[in-house]
């Protein structure tokens, strides 16, 4: 197997937003070239895979019924920390059965100290929260559902 050169700026990168965000691991892949940085505890560890080298990941185990993307489910739209309410302790900005408008704020999700608002897709009436207040979130991971 041929050496690859890793970048230790964009290791240095991954394993800092592991830490700001609580999250155990972070895949990144560029070129054929697979960077995975865990943490087990305190320090982060690095895993590096040649190109065309396939990791077998374990599937999921799921905390909530499954969630029909097609039913009305708003999913995350990036990697980071949802929170409900605009700061630790305010009022959220909606609640289960609140009626929503299309374009209103449902929560935030912070991503390297920038807060995004998640906004309604639609009009209708939050049936569920998928997440808890401060919950990392993933990329594509179902947050709510508007019926």
């Amino acid at each position: 197997m041929a050496k690859t050169q890793i970048d230790d700026e964009l290791v240095r990168r991954l394993a800092a937003l592991l830490e700001e965000t609580n999250l155990t691991e972070i895949e990144y892949e560029v070129g054929g070239l697979r960077l995975r940085v865990a943490r087990n505890g305190t320090p982060a560890a690095v895993q590096v895979a040649a190109p065309a080298v396939a990791i077998p990941v374990a599937a999921p185990i799921a905390m909530t019924p499954p969630v029909d993307a097609n039913k009305g489910a708003v999913n995350s739209p990036m990697v980071g920390v949802a929170y409900r309410g605009p700061e630790p302790g305010a009022k959220p900005f909606v609640t289960e059965g609140d009626e929503v408008t299309e374009g209103m704020t449902l929560l935030l999700i912070e991503a390297m100290k920038t807060f995004n608002p998640i906004n309604a897709p639609r009009a209708g009436r939050i049936v569920r929260f998928l997440v808890g207040d401060g919950q990392p979130v993933e990329f594509g991971e179902p947050l709510l559902i508007i019926a």
